[in-house]
């Protein structure tokens, strides 16, 4: 059995779960998410919990359990609290502002690099080297981040570039290595 899998998940007050044939809508204070889940396993709600439950042990089943069981709980973890990718930029000249929704940075380029906000993203600028990408979708939220991360990744011998707050950067010594 499944470990994930058989792991009830906890609906918190305020948040409201429907099930409607293999369509789960999660509805809560920061807003809508859906999903279409595999036509072989079954979700209950049972007072403040969700149950997710397969009939056999194929193989495609078992994959399924769960990987649905922890999609449901990000949904129900992002309409609740909500989700925030940090990202920094490292470098001299490296800088970034916010026009309207959209951000604007400034990698070292010959042009500004401009990166329009996807919709149920937002994105705020505490200072000019820092972006914090905020959204109720975790794979939305980590896909457009990553983007942003693409435009410029820090290269190894000075640590230039955009990285994840925390992230460690391996780096290479230069000429004087040998």
């Amino acid at each position: 059995m499944s470990r994930i899998g058989k792991k009830p998940v906890q609906i918190p007050a305020g948040v409201e779960v429907a099930v409607d044939g293999q369509h789960v809508t999660v509805k809560g204070p920061k807003g809508q998410l859906e999903l279409d889940f595999y036509e072989k396993l079954s979700i209950s709600i049972e007072e403040n919990e969700l149950v997710v439950s397969r009939p056999d042990d194929e193989r495609e089943t078992r994959a399924r359990h769960g990987l649905t069981r922890a999609l449901i709980q990000n949904m129900v973890i992002g309409v609740s609290e909500g989700y925030t990718k940090q990202l920094e930029l490292a470098g001299v000249g490296y800088r970034v502002q916010l026009k309207g929704k959209n951000l604007e940075m400034s990698l070292g380029y010959s042009h500004p690099v401009l990166y329009d906000a996807p919709e149920g993203i937002t994105f705020e600028v505490p200072d000019n080297t820092h972006i914090n990408v905020k959204g109720i979708n975790k794979q939305q939220v980590g896909q457009v981040a990553a983007e942003i991360r693409g435009k410029r990744p820090p290269e190894p011998y000075k640590g230039k570039g955009i990285h994840y707050v925390g992230e460690h950067i391996r780096r290479k010594l230069g000429k004087a290595a040998k």
